[in-house]
């Protein structure tokens, strides 16, 4: 079987059967497709209990003024290290029993340029993507238009992606 990546320009590729179809793939069992609605709804709550979707809070760590954010931030990536770990020593697989490869990823220019776009976008509304839902099921209903904002970013980075330098 050929390598194919799925997943490009990322820290994790997934091996796939370069021949296959997506459509012949089996949908996700019920179960399971509930039980990541039930984590997802309990991770929005965590980030709203931890206040890490507040507006003020994110404007606290752009003016340097808090330690919170820095600190939700820095554990997030001290977990997600050793989750990293974890996933290389156990040798684990996914879901669909793939298995799962991280490789080395070369710095791009690009990344700053796109790290300072998503830093102004982030300051301004005072929403990263992370959270925006969970912030619009807060009741914050004009999060949506932030949400539109960052599909149609999103959108367009893709219809240029060929012809942007990477």
């Amino acid at each position: 079987m050929q390598k194919n990546s799925v997943l490009q320009d990322t820290d994790i590729e997934i091996n796939t059967d370069p021949c296959a179809n997506p459509a012949d793939t089996a949908p996700l069992p019920f179960s399971l497709a509930l039980t990541f609605l039930i984590a997802g709804i309990y991770f929005g709550v965590l980030l709203t209990k931890a206040q890490v979707i507040s507006w003020i809070r994110i404007q606290e760590m752009f003016h340097f003024q808090s330690f919170h954010m820095y600190g939700v931030i820095g554990s997030a990536i001290i977990t997600g290290a050793i989750g990293v770990q974890v996933l290389k020593a156990r040798k684990q697989q996914t879901i669909t029993k793939q298995a799962i490869t991280i490789r080395k990823v070369d710095f791009q220019k690009g990344q700053i340029v796109g790290g300072l776009i998503f830093g102004i976008g982030w300051a301004l509304t005072g929403a990263c993507p992370g959270p925006i839902f969970a912030i619009i099921g807060s009741g914050y209903s004009v999060f949506i238009v932030i949400l539109v904002s960052a599909l149609a970013g999103t959108w367009v980075y893709g219809r240029l992606r060929n012809r942007l330098p990477h």
